[in-house]
């Protein structure tokens, strides 16, 4: 009998994470493309029939790759050079690949000279907005391989309008369905693979639920409703895992180059036909015994040059004190970094109140002496600003909403609730505001922690009106607050806050950290 073994390797949530290389920290990291490269060609050199995806958002996520899109687009992208080096055979749309707009995204596609996927992101006409659902890779032995991508559909929740104009985003379950019965009817094949750049919104063992079920990840829904999926490969929630659900392999390979999915699949030819008679799946983990591939990475050197005299470029002072020891303090009463990045939003909006979030646990604040490295370490994403129109209902359930970020464990201290943590980090969705004057008690039932909501000295009544900055992320209700959702825009101000910042440090050249106390967390 006649067997051969098909070997899948996915990268995911990349995230412009090209050298091994932390920016902020400026020093070595244990992860990367540039140290996943060895893993991967050490793979492709023992497997005769080997498969490289990459699963989505990959061009975006370090200074190097903001850089890129804000001076260097006009050149090939450097994720993009890298992966054409490494013979990748698909990749999928991340949430994250429309984060620099779509000329920018129109230009990447362009340059891969390998497809680009995702089903449910469709053109007014229905059409598939990069040109494919799914491609089919035969191998020498005839043994053929489906490759359906699918993206969350989530990302209007999140993007800006302007970056998704003219694109309609299905549901990502629903178009799975829909495509495997076209496959199964329209197409000969022996493995079918679909890559969701989203997650299992329940545990892989028991199937109890991890999140809200909002539709963002509907990965456990895929493998136990569907029938006709041999293997699902996911990404979107930084998670490293292996499951088998329903008969279903299912890998998550983490994020930012830290690890690499592999999926081996075991077949033997019976009648002329190659059937599937094992699937294992695991993660190989880059260590600190992983080479990095030099030589792959000197084909963008020149980017990463630049890019670090960029980082280098001086800015301006700061007097007294603007750095970050514990993001879990600064997260628990106001913060000069916190106020700082608010009146930022406020002086360019031109709004009285103002709400930004710490939006991971590495931010370092500012030093006295300000470079643009500090700047995109502490302000990690592209966002621009919204200036909404609400009502004081909407500001203290938009609290109340942040308020979940903490719990109270069995000493009766605060700690952070599990659910920001697990199975995904969300710091970003816990938000600190500068305008009003609030208290939110955690030993009070969710729902009900604020307990002192002012605005100039006076407590604000439910049905006030307010014009409020802030991200175009969450005013678009983005993070599970929906009470921004579809309200009215004063203004938009398309600058991203990475340039807002540093030209409202240039404009000054001695920054001032300031501290009211305007908010606080007690029990």
């Amino acid at each position: 009998m006649e067997t051969c073994q098909v070997t899948v390797l996915q990268t995911s949530d990349i995230h412009g994470n090209l050298f091994p290389f932390n920016y902020g920290l400026q020093k070595e990291m244990n992860s990367g493309l540039g140290k996943l490269a060895s893993l991967i060609k050490d793979e492709q050199m023992i497997a005769s029939n080997c498969l490289l995806i990459d699963n989505g958002d990959m061009i975006q996520g370090t200074p190097l790759t903001y850089h890129y899109a804000k001076f260097l687009a006009d050149t090939e992208h450097p994720a993009i050079t890298l992966m054409n080096s490494l013979h990748y055979d698909a990749a999928i749309l991340g949430n994250h690949e429309f984060n620099f707009g779509l000329d920018l995204l129109t230009n990447v596609v362009s340059q891969s000279n390998f497809p680009w996927l995702s089903a449910n992101i469709v053109m007014t006409d229905g059409t598939p907005f990069v040109g494919k659902p799914y491609f089919i890779k035969e191998l020498p032995n005839k043994l053929r391989v489906v490759i359906l991508g699918v993206t969350t559909h989530y990302i209007p929740n999140w993007e800006d309008p302007n970056h998704i104009e003219g694109l309609r985003f299905q549901d990502a379950f629903e178009t799975v369905n829909n495509w495997l019965d076209f496959i199964k009817e329209n197409e000969t094949y022996d493995l079918l693979i679909v890559s969701y750049h989203g997650g299992l919104e329940r545990d892989p063992v028991t199937g109890k639920e991890t999140e809200l079920f909002t539709g963002e990840n509907q990965g456990y829904l895929m493998c136990t409703e569907l029938e006709g999926i041999d293997v699902l490969l996911t990404g979107h929630q930084h998670r490293a895992l292996t499951a088998e659900i329903n008969g279903v392999t299912v890998v998550q390979p983490s994020y930012n180059g830290q690890a690499l999915g592999k999926v081996t699949i075991d077949f033997a030819k019976d009648k002329g036909k190659w059937s599937i008679i094992q699937k294992t799946a695991e993660l190989i983990h880059v260590t600190e015994k992983t080479e990095t591939d030099q030589a792959l990475l000197n084909l963008v050197q020149s980017y990463e040059q630049q890019t670090q005299q960029w980082l280098a470029q001086p800015i301006g002072r700061i007097t007294f004190d603007m750095e970050i020891r514990n993001p879990f303090e600064v997260r628990l009463k106001d913060h000069p970094l916190i106020e700082f990045i608010n009146k930022v939003q406020m002086d360019a909006a031109g709004a009285n109140i103002s709400s930004t979030a710490l939006f991971d646990n590495h931010s370092r604040g500012f030093p006295q002496e300000i470079t643009m490295r500090d700047i995109v370490s502490n302000y990690i994403y592209p966002n621009t600003l919204k200036v909404i129109e609400i009502k004081g209902q909407d500001i203290k359930d938009a609290l109340e909403q942040s308020a979940t970020y903490f719990s109270l464990n069995e000493k009766q201290e605060i700690i952070i609730n599990p659910h920001f943590v697990e199975p995904k980090p969300q710091h970003y969705n816990y938000d600190m505001w500068e305008g009003i004057e609030y208290e939110l008690n955690i030993s009070k039932p969710v729902g009900e922690r604020v307990v002192q909501l002012n605005y100039m000295a006076l407590p604000i009544q439910m049905d006030q009106t307010f014009e409020v900055v802030m991200n175009n992320y969450r005013a678009g209700g983005g993070g599970n607050f929906p009470m921004f959702k579809d309200k009215r825009v004063v203004k938009e101000i398309q600058i991203d806050m990475t340039e807002l910042i540093a030209n409202y440090i240039l404009k000054r050249k001695t920054i001032h950290a300031t501290c009211d106390g305007n908010w606080k967390v007690t029990k």
